[in-house]
């Protein structure tokens, strides 16, 4: 649905909105932190999912699109939580350039063996 604006209505589920910091740490390092934004109405779509090997084990990535209202405090590195589960922003596009409704496409990673 990339260009067009979203039907009325499809804003159905609940996310939280999280910005990602840096911290410094005691041993003079940097950890990043993510501070809550707030919570919004989104449209959460399933793409696409696939396992990898990765470092020690098994890991099952899958990709989301997260649409919701035009925001300018969230870019890639921040996230989406819904249900749970941490979405990592990958990108944001501006859906038809009026400002009105962004597509995050997100990332969800976990080890799985």
């Amino acid at each position: 649905m990339r260009g067009a604006t979203p039907p009325i209505g499809t804003l159905r589920d609940r996310v939280q909105l999280q910005s990602r910091q840096t911290s410094s740490t005691d041993d003079g390092g940097h950890e990043a932190i993510f501070v809550p934004l707030g919570s919004v109405w989104a449209r959460v779509r399933s793409r696409a999912g696939r396992f990898a090997e990765e470092s020690d084990g098994r890991t099952g990535r899958a990709t989301h699109e997260v649409t919701l209202r035009f925001r300018k405090d969230i870019g890639p590195g921040d996230r989406i939580v819904y249900r749970g589960r941490a979405l990592e922003i990958a990108s944001v596009e501006d859906i038809n350039g009026r400002r009105a409704y962004l597509a995050c496409q997100c990332v969800e990673s976990a080890m799985v063996g």
